[in-house]
């Protein structure tokens, strides 16, 4: 990355570092949104509120793995301004209802009314981008709340001054229409396919000067009579005469509902077309949420890698659901309620493992909200979610982690939870096969439906052989593992529930993992009937036997269990000689799939989430302080405060969720159980702003660069040995101080009683 460019990536400033009157000020500062944009991020830089139904950014790329997001930072050219984006996933989709501002002749191709720009007219913060468009001339301001957006574009002094609408970018149009009303609105629709396989989306678009001139656009041709359109092949534009430096502003709302929908929406959200009142209400509404947790440190590159990270945490999943409380469901009708938020985006085999178990400690309103949206999406879809995107099932990645997400929610006491109707949900979700398949809205329905037998089958043999059979599904051995794991979580939440049958149940099965390991090699295998598969390499990643991964990454991959892993592997001196490997082994991959295994130390892939827990496991065998020294190494150099500054894709907030966790100084190895392991924060002193009112602190005194081992540690004043704490330690509020040193304390948190323990009892 040129040197030159740094000075352009800072966020803008809103307000100084020394007036900071509360807590609720001055973090957005922190925030560059371009953090993540840059080599196989995917994250947007555009503007959305947290958790918002419209993320409003600019299109550089119409294709492309590392166009997931519409946008990457080497890029030169801007297609237009559309209002949905994905944060950091490994497929496209989105980019819905793009406008773009031209000047002079109204051009048709997006080859034509796209125009360049250079970094140094580009801008970005929390809910807020700007941009100055180099053919036009034209400087574009973009603004959100969270389900309407607000554009601001100066012109030049022109006679032609447009705006084009494009209902045809990026995803396949199934069905659209274009309304235009008086000489200051456009309404209309798109229903479209991509990775959703039936997204809806109803707009709403006002100017706030009259245009003169007008049109639609279908199948390529334009007409400037005609107010309305209907098809497949959209478009329309807009025309002004314009003074120079004249503003015209378009506000926008959405809806997945209905034209109705959006309207109200627009209403309720953004009346007028004060842009600075919305630009400042986003930055309001991003500085309540980031005052969650507030990390001290006199070193801004730090400050500013964290709080973007935090806001990446934010962006997803969205609310899908219009102010009058209807919204789409998982059966694609349309539903009201007004008990919780129903919303969308769940990238779940990304983000139970780190964003959800975040959310459940500082953001438990919202996380009612998400279960209450799984448990809904069962009773209309007959399935929890699996990889969900607008009330479509995607059925991407494998697994069926909602059911983390729930057990770990309901037993640290987050309220709302209909937990009876939620446990039913979760076994029915288990027990999966071709009936509650079918009644599922899935894309790509002729590919899922011809593997219908295949999944059955391959479930079947899980239930009855305690293993998925190599060649019945893709990725045996990885989903063998994951279900294990689901399982557990399953269970504990029935015994949570007193409900000792399915307890017994799921607990047994959560123990099928040692159906696969191969104590000859030490590592997680295929097999079958007759015993492991031959050729086994555990450098090469294959999706028929891991998932985005090898055996390295997936042979730690046991957090209900580690006691039972370490038991099978020769005991924790020799787990932890296997960590030690995994770490320091060759970095050369074999296979299709090394582009999505990235951030490697060794055979520690962090730019994925199978290993996103391994550091930790060096606690529970009694060495935590090579966790110290890996987690800060891991995040000192994957991570930085540039645009390529992520080790891989976002995941819809899980990369920077491990960075969270990580820098205040614990992590959830196992989501659903009470405790977190201890690593080395990051900062002098982190502050966890809980929800009941009282704060968790972390103290870190003599911590830096050098400094990043734990000498000792006190609990509220009181002597501490432990490597991990335990929820009860966050929820009752409280103060760890550490003191941190150049040189390993092998005696602090390895112990008898000291080490953190995940077994099936």
């Amino acid at each position: 990355m040129k040197k030159i460019l740094v000075a352009l990536l800072l966020p803008f400033q809103l307000f100084s570092q020394t007036n900071l009157p509360d807590r609720q000020a001055g973090f957005t500062q922190f925030v560059d949104p371009f953090i993540g944009t840059d080599g196989h991020g995917h994250t947007f830089p555009g503007a959305t509120v947290p958790f918002g139904m419209m993320q409003l950014s600019p299109d550089t790329r119409l294709t492309g793995w590392d166009g997931c997001s519409g946008y990457h930072y080497s890029d030169n050219r801007i297609y237009g301004f559309s209002h949905t984006h994905l944060s950091g996933t490994g497929c496209s989709d989105y980019g819905d209802v793009m406008l773009m501002p031209t000047v002079g002749k109204v051009q048709l191709s997006n080859k034509k009314y796209s125009s360049t720009f250079k970094k140094e007219n580009e801008k970005a913060s929390a809910g807020y981008y700007s941009v100055f468009l180099d053919d036009a001339k034209v400087k574009v301001e973009l603004s959100t709340t969270t389900r309407t957006g607000l554009h601001k574009y100066t012109f030049p002094k022109t006679n032609a001054a447009n705006v084009i609408l494009d209902l045809t970018h990026r995803d396949k149009v199934r069905e659209g229409e274009i309304r235009i009303a008086g000489n200051n609105e456009i309404s209309g629709y798109r229903i479209s396919s991509a990775w959703a396989g039936k997204q809806m989306l109803y707009f709403v678009i006002q100017f706030s000067k009259p245009f003169i001139q007008s049109g639609t656009v279908k199948a390529g041709v334009l007409s400037k009579r005609a107010k309305h359109a209907n098809g497949k092949l959209l478009k329309a534009f807009v025309q002004f005469e314009t003074e120079e430096g004249e503003v015209i502003y378009a506000r926008v709302g959405i809806s997945a509902v209905s034209v109705e929908g959006a309207r109200k929406n627009l209403e309720a959200e953004q009346p007028t077309y004060d842009f600075e009142k919305v630009k400042a209400d986003a930055d309001k509404f991003w500085n309540k949420e980031l005052a969650k947790i507030e990390v001290e440190s006199k070193n801004e590159g730090d400050k500013r890698t964290f709080y973007t990270a935090l806001y990446h945490c934010m962006i997803a999943p969205n609310v899908y659901q219009d102010v009058d409380g209807k919204y789409r469901g998982r059966d694609l009708q349309v539903h009201e309620t007004k008990d919780f938020t129903y919303h969308t985006v769940f990238s779940l085999w990304d983000t139970y493992r780190a964003l959800h178990p975040l959310l459940t400690i500082i953001d438990r309103k919202r996380t009612s909200d998400f279960i209450n949206t799984f448990t809904t999406q069962y009773q209309q879809g007959g399935l929890l979610p699996v990889w969900e995107l607008s009330s479509n099932e995607t059925f991407c990645m494998i697994g069926y982690h909602a059911l983390p997400v729930i057990t770990d929610a309901y037993l640290k006491g987050v309220e709302g939870i209909n937990a009876q109707q939620a446990l039913q949900a979760m076994r029915n979700s288990s027990e999966s096969g071709e009936k509650k398949l079918r009644r599922m809205n899935v894309s790509r329905t002729l590919v899922v439906f011809a593997s219908l037998y295949r999944y059955k089958k391959g479930m079947s043999g899980y239930f009855k052989n305690g293993y998925i059979k190599h060649s019945f599904m893709s990725g045996s051995v990885a989903k063998t593992l994951e279900f294990a794991y689901d399982d557990w979580c399953l269970a504990q939440m029935a015994k949570a529930m007193d409900s000792t049958a399915v307890y017994n149940t799921y607990l047994k099965r959560a123990a099928n993992y040692r159906n696969i390991y191969d104590p000859s090699t030490g590592f997680m295998r295929a097999r079958t009937k007759r015993g492991f598969i031959k050729g086994f390499d555990p450098y090469k990643a294959s999706h028929t036997v891991y998932c985005e991964a090898n055996a390295w990454q997936y042979s730690s991959y046991v957090p209900h269990d580690v006691s039972g892993l370490v038991k099978l592997a020769g005991g924790k001196e020799r787990y932890g000689q296997f960590l030690d490997s995994l770490f320091q082994t060759s970095s050369s991959l074999k296979g299709l799939l090394v582009q999505d295994i990235s951030g490697l130390i060794g055979q520690y892939a962090h730019g994925n989430e199978p290993s996103h827990h391994a550091a930790y496991l060096y606690n529970y065998v009694g060495q935590p302080w090579k966790a110290q020294a890996m987690s800060r190494r891991i995040m000192t150099e994957l991570y930085t405060p540039k645009p390529d500054g992520l080790p891989g894709n976002e995941d819809c907030g899980q990369m920077s969720a491990w960075y969270v966790f990580s820098a205040i100084g614990f992590y959830p190895v196992c989501p659903g159980s009470d405790h977190y392991a201890i690593g080395s924060p990051l900062f002098k002193k982190a502050t966890i702003h809980l929800e009941n009112g009282k704060d968790f602190t972390i103290e870190a005194s003599n911590n830096s660069a050098k400094n990043t081992y734990i000498n000792s540690a006190k609990l509220n004043g009181a002597n501490y040995t432990k490597s991990y704490l335990l929820y009860d330690d966050l929820k009752n509020g409280g103060t760890l101080q550490l003191e941190m040193s150049n040189e390993p304390n092998k005696n602090w948190g390895s112990g008898e009683g000291d080490v953190p323990v995940t077994k099936i009892d």
